[in-house]
């Protein structure tokens, strides 16, 4: 398969692809050749277009689903610096949700921008499992403080905070998920540490862009560490055969807004 696509008419020979190209692959236009990825080095390619979006001609075509390629309209995209800082730094970590629903196809519009979050090697190794029932959120919660009472009379780091949670769970306080209708979880393929970090990326473009359509988000710690380990709460989210879990995250629609922004530890760089 031909991996990438040019319009002669359209190309510059500017030699921007092939400057781009991470795994240099692209063989630069000359006056009487078009850029190309050689049969030899195709299998190399890691299909992350920036060839094709670098081209400021609009030439070039990654020959990955063609089709799909959707356009950028001028200043798509575009915020300014400090537009860029308040919406950050007024980012909350919510623990008291509404319990309206949100949308499936809100969800899916989010996990749609963190589809594009980076992988190593462009791999895109993180699958999502959307827990969009609050009465299976609340299950997943009851499983967490299962998993929790067996670490009793062990050296566990979280052995000293056993009591506290596991009473207030049992008084009816739910301090796993917050009653938060919904619960997102990102699985990777099993021993592939780099995979790992890439779901905590992935969670990370989830959980900036959540915001921005109104809905709020918490990492759910303690859902994450048991679902590592604890295969009652594993077949419970049916996590697929040869995958883990990466991380977990509730999410909803606050409660409550906020109006504000709070002070952090003053910032500490060192230069090298």
């Amino acid at each position: 398969m031909t991996t990438v696509l040019v319009d002669k008419d359209l190309c510059t020979r500017c030699g921007i692809c092939s400057d781009v190209c991470p795994m240099g692959i692209v063989t630069p236009a000359e006056e009487n050749t078009l850029p190309v990825v050689k049969d030899a080095v195709e299998g190399m390619c890691i299909r992350c277009g920036h060839c094709e979006v670098s081209c400021p001609s609009d030439a070039l075509l990654l020959n990955l689903h063609p089709d799909e390629k959707e356009p950028l309209p001028a200043g798509a995209g575009v915020i300014t610096p400090e537009n860029m800082a308040f919406y950050l730094k007024k980012r909350r970590s919510v623990r008291e949700f509404t319990q309206d629903h949100v949308q499936k196809e809100t969800v899916l519009r989010i996990l749609d921008i963190a589809r594009y979050a980076a992988s190593g090697g462009n791999g895109q190794p993180v699958e999502w499992i959307v827990i969009h029932d609050p009465a299976k959120v609340k299950k997943v919660a009851g499983l967490t403080v299962e998993w929790m009472k067996t670490l009793a009379n062990t050296n566990h780091p979280l052995s000293g905070y056993l009591p506290v949670l596991i009473g207030a769970w049992d008084s009816g306080r739910d301090v796993i998920c917050r009653d938060a209708p919904h619960l997102l979880i990102a699985h990777v393929p099993e021993g592939n540490q780099m995979a790992t970090v890439d779901a905590i990326i992935a969670l990370t473009h989830a959980d900036v862009a959540a915001p921005a359509f109104g809905v709020g988000t918490c990492w759910a710690g303690f859902v994450a560490m048991a679902a590592i380990s604890y295969v009652p709460l594993r077949n419970e989210l049916g996590i697929p055969a040869g995958r883990t879990s990466a991380y977990a995250m509730m999410f909803g629609y606050p409660q409550y807004k906020v109006y504000g922004i709070p002070r952090r530890k003053h910032l500490k760089v060192t230069w090298q």
